[in-house]
């Protein structure tokens, strides 16, 4: 019965793309991507284009700046904690269920945004609500479900694609983000934003289905899987990852990547304000980090085929060092705003392919997501104090000068604390199931 059982899956994995033609294998595979990355537009932009929202939100709820900030930052902790616990929902449910109820929460929390005018409100509505929406339909489930709907071969060229995918839409978004505040007010704005999130609900069902379809037919191909699986519990593998320098160092320095991204989502366009430009230059900002994020993440696909991948990571920091400081000392004018912009897009997320390579090349592949997980979480965390501390010292002082030197310093220590990691693999334990 277990053998008709693994047959009958078997069966079904095949009858996924498999089973058709080569010129219909081809057109479905573009049909996946093109629902995953553009489910990953629409939420990642929307969700990236909220920092135009901090200054009329203030101006309406006479907050202050460092409550509201408080709310976007727990927004960024909220969305890394939600994606492990949503990539397990997916693996029972299946990820349609998922999605939906993420699109559906981006929806619902971005179009009740103007309504709120507590801090406690805020929280649930840009914290709760559109964050972990965002992160049921983020990239832990759609890089999962991609990698299942589509044959072994794609599925490299396939991350790549969705991961563009949300830069896209925040290059896309977020002017139009600006140019809705500008006609018809950032109220209005915010709603015909949630309903745009609804587009994205067609792709669900291009992306419906449940894990288990695969996995029996994988463990039946490779036998002893399943109990090389449990060799290593999770706590063990943690534990062991935890105990590991070269491992903590990574973490470490993506705390630092969670930290820029999150300041310069979150208070990249109050930065503009302050500098006296118009409103418009704050969308465009946002944009060009998404422009430019594509390119740095394709040309960081490349390069980690040709260069050693904690050398990469440290120049990406110590880039992004050199941009601070420049744009610093530079005349605030729209141009140097923009280019600012262009250059930060080129390190925003290109830490990922290096950083998800150096998991996979310390522990092989078994237990990646999970140990990638903590890594992400650890990037939110610095996410939180990015967007809670921008907020606070702008209150305080007038300006974000000294989150910009905090930044810096931020910057040349993840430079330096990447240099001694072991990016040879390591040894694995006897009867450790951590290599892939």
């Amino acid at each position: 019965m277990m053998r008709e059982a693994q047959t009958k899956d078997q069966a079904g994995d095949r009858s996924l793309i498999g089973a058709l033609s080569p010129g219909q294998r081809q057109w479905s595979v573009w049909l996946v991507l093109l629902a995953a990355a553009s489910t990953f537009a629409l939420t990642m932009g929307t969700r990236q284009s909220m920092g135009l929202f901090v200054s009329p939100l203030n101006s309406a709820t006479q907050l202050g700046l460092a409550q509201i900030s408080l709310a976007f930052a727990f927004g960024q902790l909220w969305w890394g904690l939600t994606q492990p616990f949503a990539g397990a929902m997916a693996d029972r449910i299946g990820a349609g269920r998922v999605l939906l109820i993420g699109v559906l929460l981006v929806a619902v929390g971005t179009f009740i945004t103007p309504y709120m005018t507590s801090t406690w409100g805020l929280i649930f509505a840009v914290g709760v609500l559109s964050a972990g929406g965002a992160g049921m339909a983020g990239p832990a489930v759609l890089m999962g479900t991609t990698a299942r709907l589509i044959p072994e071969r794609y599925r490299g060229m396939a991350t790549g694609i969705v991961n563009a995918g949300g830069s896209t839409g925040q290059f896309l978004i977020t002017p139009l983000a600006g140019a809705l505040m500008i006609g018809m007010g950032w109220a209005n704005a915010l709603q015909v934003m949630a309903v745009l999130v609804l587009v994205a609900l067609p792709a669900i069902w291009v992306l419906k289905g449940k894990p288990e379809v695969v996995a029996p037919a994988v463990a039946a191909a490779t036998p002893g899987a399943a109990e090389a699986a449990k060799a290593m519990g999770s706590r063990a593998v943690i534990a062991q990852a935890l105990g590991n320098r070269s491992y903590v160092l990574l973490s470490v320095g993506f705390f630092v990547c969670g930290f820029h991204v999150a300041f310069l989502g979150t208070h990249l366009p109050g930065v503009i304000e302050s500098c006296g430009l118009p409103v418009q230059f704050g969308a465009w900002a946002l944009a060009m980090l998404g422009l430019f994020n594509i390119i740095g993440s394709l040309a960081m696909g490349w390069a980690v085929g040709h260069w050693r991948m904690k050398s990469l990571l440290s120049l990406v920091y110590a880039v992004r060092a050199v941009a601070v400081l420049a744009f610093m000392l530079a005349p605030k004018t729209g141009a140097v705003a923009l280019i600012f912009a262009a250059v930060m897009g080129l390190t925003f997320l290109s830490t990922v392919p290096p950083t998800v390579g150096l998991v996979a090349k310390f522990f092989g592949t078994r237990h990646m997501a999970m140990l990638f997980g903590l890594v992400m979480l650890v990037h939110q965390m610095g996410g939180f104090l990015g967007a809670w501390l921008g907020g606070k010292v702008f209150e305080a002082t007038g300006n974000f000068d000294i989150v910009w030197i905090i930044d810096i310093l931020l910057a040349v220590a993840a430079a330096l604390i990447h240099l001694p990691i072991r990016e040879a693999r390591l040894a694995k334990p006897a009867g450790a199931a951590l290599a892939g």
